[in-house]
């Protein structure tokens, strides 16, 4: 087999691969708990401009995805309001940081995507803070794992998720159509779960089935108003969520064809890509990045 070219990275050794030592949290926001550390983007990603003078909504940016989707944006020229839950202080504070670094505007909002009214005041509060909103990325989301089956899911567990995934992404693009001007983009994050569900997460896998739903659907309804909707479908991902909701990390990603989980910054350019220009006919779609695992 002839060696790698120069900067040309082999997808199968780039990133760590499990076994990972096991590891657990209490909320899934401690990045700097996790070992091996999350990689976002800070010392890889080079932006092109593809996104100037951009106003974003990410919600979920303290960490994860969407600290690196507020990363690579904000290297791309987008100024980006991102929310974060109220205990999540000190991890929004860095994903502001690494923004304002790459001299774009970072407005950091704690938010409850579960409650109606913070969704709208959120959009009120990022067209205040940036005039409009181009691009929209609803991120968000909750998930926790339950080996015992669907009698193990709580009402109480139901509900958070169904409200976080679901309804969040719901009003909040609802109520961003007022303020999104031609050539806007929205972009969902699902999952592969979403076509190929885990059992023990009947309940998130269910979520992230009808954000693909909603994807569609919502594309077909807005494009007359020269507004794209499309969606990510990530496989495995090395985030915070992962310790704080699953009883076991030593294998997480293994199951994958290779052999690992993404980190976040391999996610964050499909999220470049759909809003920016490049992706002008690109609408309805989702972009499935699973690491070889296939889908429909």
């Amino acid at each position: 087999m002839p060696e790698n070219a120069p900067g040309l990275p082999d997808p199968v050794t780039r990133h760590p691969r499990p076994p990972f030592p096991d590891q657990k949290q209490d909320h899934p926001g401690a990045t700097e708990e996790m070992r091996p550390r999350p990689d976002h983007g800070e010392e890889s990603y080079r932006g092109h401009e593809v996104l100037a003078n951009r106003a974003a909504v990410v919600t979920g940016g303290d960490s994860g995805i969407g600290r690196a989707v507020c990363l690579a944006f904000a290297r791309e020229g987008a100024d980006i309001v991102f929310t974060h839950l109220a205990e999540e202080t000190d991890e929004a504070a860095e994903t502001a940081r690494l923004v304002r670094e790459a001299g774009r505007t970072a407005v950091p909002v704690p938010c409850d995507i579960r409650d109606e009214s913070q969704c709208a005041a959120l959009i009120d509060r990022a067209v205040d803070e940036l005039g409009r909103v181009d691009v929209l990325v609803n991120n968000a989301a909750y998930q926790m794992s339950q080996p015992d089956g669907i009698e193990a899911i709580t009402t109480e567990q139901f509900d958070r998720v169904m409200k976080t995934n679901l309804y969040g992404m719901f009003w909040l693009t609802r109520a961003v159509l007022a303020h999104m001007p031609r050539g806007g983009s929205i972009i969902n994050t699902t999952s592969v779960q979403g076509y190929q569900p885990s059992p023990h997460l009947l309940d998130y896998a269910m979520t992230k089935a009808a954000i693909i739903s909603f994807t569609h659907g919502l594309a077909q309804m807005v494009a007359e108003r020269g507004i794209r909707v499309n969606g990510v479908a990530p496989g495995p991902v090395w985030t915070p969520l992962i310790p704080a909701t699953m009883p076991d990390t030593t294998k997480f990603g293994a199951q994958s064809p290779l052999g690992r989980p993404a980190q976040p910054a391999e996610m964050a350019p499909a999220y470049v890509f759909l809003a920016s220009p490049r992706a002008s006919y690109i609408t309805g779609e989702i972009v499935n990045a699973t690491g070889g695992t296939p889908l429909p």
